[in-house]
């Protein structure tokens, strides 16, 4: 637990991933979840990395409640302004979970786009089937070994649960370097580019 009765979760892939970026000098990464100044600041620490910080769980949003949701994968298509081969690192949290299979695809094409050879990209997955919460999750990182999960309001619940060959093929650039099933059924993957 920690200090205001808040639990703290396990993270298995967090170090793995911290590991693939210490290597690099000045490593540039890139966040599509909501800016969470605490996680700023352990990678500033951590790495002395650029941060991006692309709040696609935002972009979602607007698309759900404008009745866009159609056009939300041409608009993923267009997202990101980082150059080919450009990020050493990405967190991409949960976000699959809420997209639908084209949207989907379009995210993982981009974000393998951007990725530079050898780079990581950190990824959650419910395992298990939940009813419908339309709520997402801020991941704020106590430590390099746990995450406290924060829910917030969300326009959109969770889509289908994926199968590990639905990730796998998603992610068809990149290959799985770790995958760890916790037991609060996340299931943490982390992906690495070829050189």
């Amino acid at each position: 637990m920690a200090s205001g009765g808040e639990p703290v979760f396990a993270t298995k892939a967090l170090p793995k991933f911290l590991s693939c970026l210490t290597s690099r000098t000045s490593p540039v990464l890139l966040d599509l979840g909501p800016v969470v100044g605490s996680n700023v600041s352990f990678f500033g620490e951590q790495l002395g990395c650029k941060i991006f910080v692309e709040d696609i769980f935002a972009d979602l949003d607007r698309h759900v409640r404008d009745g866009t949701l159609e056009k939300l994968p041409d608009f993923l298509k267009k997202r990101f302004p980082q150059q080919t081969g450009s990020v050493d690192g990405i967190l991409c949290w949960d976000l699959i979970d809420y997209m639908d299979r084209r949207s989907a695809q379009e995210l993982a094409a981009e974000l393998t786009r951007v990725l530079r050879p050898d780079g990581a990209l950190l990824a959650f997955f419910r395992a298990a089937a939940r009813p419908e919460d339309p709520r997402y999750t801020k991941f704020v990182i106590v430590d390099d070994l746990g995450l406290k999960h924060r829910p917030y309001p969300a326009a959109r619940g969770r889509q289908a649960t994926l199968l590990n060959r639905d990730i796998i093929r998603l992610f068809s650039g990149l290959r799985v370097s770790d995958s760890f099933l916790l037991q609060n059924n996340l299931r943490e993957i982390l992906f690495r580019k070829p050189a």
